[in-house]
């Protein structure tokens, strides 16, 4: 049974890209994290590791890929969490609600919410579709009642 590592390694290699330490580190912070992740909490964990442009690029690379999506909080911040399987390069199947805890301000993805197809006008061409909830999530309603 291979490691995470090992996965990551060669979900890196499918998509045309080198491994290097940067790279590899994102990946476990992602992977380890059960809401999506804002660049600001990358920088500040992987501390010198690497630096802010190197990051920028790694994030960058890795939503071009399909390898994670981006999706933004209440205050505007981008945040980015681990694609399914499906996501390539050329598409995304992101197409699940974001819910945007008002308490804590973590944003978990509902994968198991789909949001349904929309029929646009003739013309119209859906490039992505967003949907945002906002509330108490399931950690922070639990203490409040």
């Amino acid at each position: 049974m291979e490691n995470k590592t090992e996965r990551f390694e060669k979900l890196l290699v499918k998509n045309g890209l080198k491994r290097t330490a940067p790279r590899l580190q994102v990946l476990e912070i992602l992977s380890g994290r059960d809401s999506a992740t804002s660049q600001p909490y990358l920088e500040q964990v992987m501390g010198k590791d690497a630096d802010r442009v190197t990051l920028y690029r790694v994030l960058q690379a890795f939503e071009e890929k399909g390898i994670i999506h981006k999706v933004l909080d209440q205050q505007g911040t981008a945040n980015y969490a681990i694609c399914s399987d499906g996501c390539s390069a050329h598409e995304h199947h992101d197409e699940h609600v974001h819910f945007n805890c008002d308490n804590c301000h973590k944003i978990y993805c509902l994968d198991s919410v789909k949001i349904p197809a929309l029929k646009v006008p003739v013309g119209f061409k859906v490039e992505h579709l967003n949907l945002i909830a906002t509330g108490l999530c399931a950690n922070c309603s639990d203490k409040v009642n």
